[in-house]
């Protein structure tokens, strides 16, 4: 935690303030600095990925042919060093011998009957493919084509010797729909409080600018309809993740979050993390599958967390250690059994049909009815519901 805490510190500093604040000798000072921060850059000449640091004056123009001159004289004076092992002129070892090629075999003229000879020359590829098989060469056809040929007085093959190798033919899949969601009118929504908005979707919208992202986080610190938030795929960074964060201590509504496969780095995630202990409605949470790996310290923070977390159900992240792993895995489990038995089956049943061909949302309505029934007649509760605890503790769902 303590290299976030420095982080936070320089998250809202203003850049342009202090590059006012700076004299000329100053801002040189730092053009300078920066200069010699990237001496590799390959997109820069040479002569400009460092400053000249020589303090020695010219002495003339730059002559070649003196220069090649004197290198030539240096060479000549220096001696040469000594060999460790002189040269005697010894030979040692195998001389090399070529291998001799392999002669080629000599290929007879078979000469047929003028019968065989005129038959060959007529046949077609089908005629052929079955003389190949009969004669064995079995590698100029397929297993089936050599098969069927040996077992049938007939020419079997339509195809010929083309038929032989044929690549499989895969079924076209259709690509998938794009996202039609409104940016705009969807976080006017948001704004107004529209009671029909209940999920907000802007999976793979990647012209979302960030700042439109951190107007929804605002949005939705003051909303009490919405309940899921997605935004897989839309390039959020570290600066919509803190948002994020700041609406998740504000807002009681949200019940799932999905931030993957974005550019959230490991500060970000903590950010959000961090929030869930001021927040008591979020029960799902999908950090998985971003641009960087978070790292096993991330991971080991994250963890610490959610250990004190009692109200998260659900967390989509594949933690890389195992340790992190299995205290998190132990966390959800135990928060989902300290979780209310009405409203775990509320949220299991969510979509799809059971065993016996219910429909989940009817059972959903049913749920949310039964829940509305006890509150307002507590006094006199059917006894089939003092029997069970809830309306589907009868039917095939909780076996």
């Amino acid at each position: 935690m303590s290299f976030r805490k420095e982080w936070d510190k320089y998250r809202d500093v203003d850049e342009d303030e202090l590059l006012k604040k700076l004299s000329e000798v100053e801002l040189q000072k730092l053009q300078d600095e920066l200069e010699e921060l990237d001496p590799d850059n390959a997109l820069l000449p040479a002569g400009l990925r460092q400053k000249d640091q020589t303090a020695k004056a010219p002495t003339g123009t730059f002559q070649r042919d003196n220069l090649l001159a004197h290198l030539e004289k240096e060479a000549r004076e220096r001696p040469d060093k000594e060999d460790l092992v002189p040269f005697t002129g010894e030979k040692r070892g195998k001389a090399w011998v070529p291998k001799m090629k392999a002669e080629e075999p000599i290929v007879e003229s078979v000469t047929l009957e003028p019968e065989l000879e005129e038959a060959l020359a007529n046949a077609n590829d089908a005629e052929l493919c079955d003389i190949a098989a009969i004669l064995g060469m079995h590698t100029l056809m397929s297993n089936q084509q050599y098969y069927e040929a040996l077992a049938s007085s007939t020419i079997v093959n339509k195809h010929g010797l083309n038929s032989v190798i044929q690549c499989t033919q895969y079924k076209r899949v259709p690509d998938e729909q794009p996202n039609l969601t409104d940016v705009e009118e969807t976080l006017k929504k948001i704004k107004s409080n529209d009671p029909n908005l209940l999920e907000v979707n802007l999976n793979n919208i990647r012209n979302i600018p960030v700042p439109t992202l951190k107007a929804y986080a605002d949005a939705l610190k003051g909303n009490a309809v919405v309940q899921r938030l997605s935004i897989v795929g839309t390039r959020s960074n570290d600066l919509v993740a803190y948002a994020l964060a700041d609406t998740l201590k504000a807002n009681t509504t949200l019940k799932s979050l999905n931030v993957e496969s974005n550019f959230i780095t490991g500060a970000g995630i903590l950010a959000l993390v961090e929030s869930l202990q001021y927040n008591t409605s979020l029960l799902e949470l999908k950090i998985d599958n971003q641009s960087q790996p978070m790292g096993n310290k991330v991971e080991m923070e994250i963890a610490s967390m959610l250990e004190k977390n009692t109200t998260l159900l659900k967390f989509g992240y594949h933690f890389t250690q195992q340790g992190p792993r299995l205290r998190c895995s132990n966390a959800m489990m135990s928060n989902n059994d300290h979780e209310p038995g009405d409203q775990r089956l509320c949220l299991t049943v969510s979509r799809g049909h059971n065993s016996a061909g219910h429909s989940w949302s009817g059972m959903w309505r049913r749920c949310c009815s039964w829940e509305q029934e006890q509150s307002s007649s507590l006094s006199d509760p059917s006894p089939r519901a003092r029997r069970s605890g809830g309306p589907f503790l009868d039917n095939d769902i909780s076996k």
